[in-house]
């Protein structure tokens, strides 16, 4: 009995070779010194650094898939390491205690103990990376929309120094943004005034996201950017601007009109990635 022939497999598309990349494009695998410069990225960055540098704590609030922890990998690359240890958390629904041991496996502190304990171990680390070290210590807290009330309170306490006389602990806390109903609410008022910079992040404008799509295929490696104006145009319109939609639609996009043997992404091709995306 003869064996049916088997069913060829696909084979996922080089877009290095067909359009001269020499690294995949619109992945999140991308330098810090790679990434876009645009006036408001920039502008929130300046704010978040002059915070830092300021031994003071501050705030990053931006809707999702806007940039928020690109941002805070371009601010900790900012910090000099001999000036400052950088420390970074993600935040999730975790106890008080449970994001006490979450932040002391960060900074290398002792992660065992009842919440008390730990609070006082992370402190007197903190401290310790002040005297020790001669490095001001920064913690930085991603996705902190997420936070509990209560441990939102309980960070107040972590830079609460020689009965708050003393600046040792720099807080960056970043999220979403439901973090500013959080911040506003009456119980949090102590912390909110600790904050004392809140930066922005937004989608992006028509123009800037040319800007970035082709800022994207010159760093990996294109000589131009194989987009047609109203292929752009559908980028836009179907993403809105959000960074992580265009990135998934451009690469998408690209797969698409490299398996076609086309030298430009068309809007047909974007229409072809949208479907394949989302439902």
């Amino acid at each position: 009995m003869t064996k049916p022939a088997p069913v060829p497999v696909a084979k996922p598309t080089d877009l290095r070779a067909v359009f001269g990349f020499h690294a995949v494009p619109f992945t999140r695998e991308i330098a810090t010194d790679h990434h876009l410069h645009l006036p408001f990225l920039d502008e929130a960055l300046a704010g978040l650094q002059a915070a830092v540098e300021a031994r003071m704590s501050a705030a990053l609030i931006a809707p999702a898939g806007t940039g928020k922890t690109a941002l805070l990998r371009r601010l900790r690359d900012a910090l000099p390491e001999a000036r400052y240890h950088v420390h970074y958390v993600k935040v999730t629904g975790l106890s008080k205690r449970d994001m006490c041991r979450e932040i002391a496996v960060a900074c290398g502190a002792q992660p065992a103990g009842s919440y008390p304990m730990l609070v006082r171990r992370l402190q007197e680390r903190f401290a310790a990376t002040t005297h020790e070290e001669g490095r001001r210590p920064v913690l930085l807290l991603d996705e902190s929309h997420e936070l509990r009330p209560d441990v939102l309170g309980m960070l107040r306490i972590l830079t609460n120094f020689d009965m708050d006389s003393r600046l040792v602990l720099s807080l960056v806390i970043a999220g979403q943004t439901p973090l500013r109903a959080l911040l506003a609410r009456d119980e949090q008022e102590a912390m909110a005034r600790r904050i004392i910079h809140y930066a922005q992040l937004r989608l992006l404008a028509r123009d800037e996201l040319a800007q970035y799509v082709a800022h994207r295929c010159a760093v990996a490696g294109a000589a131009r950017a194989p987009f047609d104006e109203r292929s752009l145009d559908a980028i836009f319109e179907i993403g809105r601007g959000n960074l992580r939609a265009t990135d998934d639609l451009a690469f998408k996009s690209l797969d698409y009109a490299a398996a076609g043997g086309h030298a430009a992404v068309s809007v047909q091709h974007v229409v072809a990635a949208r479907k394949d995306l989302w439902p």
